[in-house]
């Protein structure tokens, strides 16, 4: 009567415990371990859930008893938990703040154990119309090529667009290759007439807009189509 399935079937998945959430998931132990025994040992070898959900799934699938099937399994519940924080109504709905663009993209980003950095194409009433991941890197860097971001922009006929990428660290603070990145980028969208509106970092639990931080680009400099570096 009182196994985790049980009693989140009577009384939901908030009466769980994480080892008792994550027992669920992996489904089955291990010669010589149960699953809830597996289940709390990782949870206390890791340092929990929060540590968990920024492992890749090489890194997960080295932990002992998870494995490959197990590792993927993790992997996608995770990423289901991230994609069900965005409300339905948000695809829609104008990106007219940083606040917006964090709730429908950045909290992607949070766990995510390298960095990432995606483009969202707008149109002119900054409606979304299209994202994607242009480059990912390792924990402290990334190497972006504007000549790729603008050749989305392009095909997709965007009218302008919003830059994310993440910390691992979790500090959101731009670094000074953000900055000189973010300036390459706002000085290449003057030459295609596709308008930057914003660079956004994430990490952990919170961000940083370079517009709303007053650290947009005063001026703009020559077009540059080698590969920049954010970290």
């Amino acid at each position: 009567m009182n196994r985790p399935r049980e009693r989140l079937s009577r009384l939901g998945p908030s009466t769980l415990s994480n080892a008792e959430l994550l027992a669920l998931i992996l489904g089955a132990g291990r010669s010589g371990e149960d699953v809830s025994s597996l289940a709390i040992r990782i949870v206390k070898e890791t340092g929990g859930l929060w540590a968990l959900a920024r492992m890749s799934v090489a890194e997960l699938a080295r932990i002992a008893g998870i494995g490959p099937a197990k590792a993927a399994r993790l992997a996608a519940a995770f990423e289901l938990g991230s994609r069900s924080m965005v409300r339905p109504d948000l695809d829609v709905a104008p990106l007219s703040t940083s606040e917006k663009v964090f709730q429908r993209y950045g909290r992607r980003l949070m766990a995510s154990p390298i960095e990432r950095f995606i483009v969202v194409c707008v149109d002119a009433k900054n409606r979304a119309r299209a994202e994607r991941e242009v480059a990912r890197g390792g924990r402290t860097s990334c190497q972006v090529d504007p000549a790729e971001v603008f050749r989305l922009l392009v095909s997709e006929s965007a009218s302008g667009a919003i830059f994310i990428h993440n910390h691992p660290s979790g500090d959101p603070d731009p670094s000074r290759q953000d900055l000189e990145l973010t300036q390459r980028l706002v000085s290449a969208g003057s030459l295609f007439d596709i308008r930057i509106l914003d660079h956004l970092i994430v990490g952990s639990g919170r961000y940083t807009s370079l517009r709303d931080a007053g650290l947009w680009p005063t001026s703009v400099v020559k077009s540059s189509s080698f590969v920049g570096v954010v970290g």
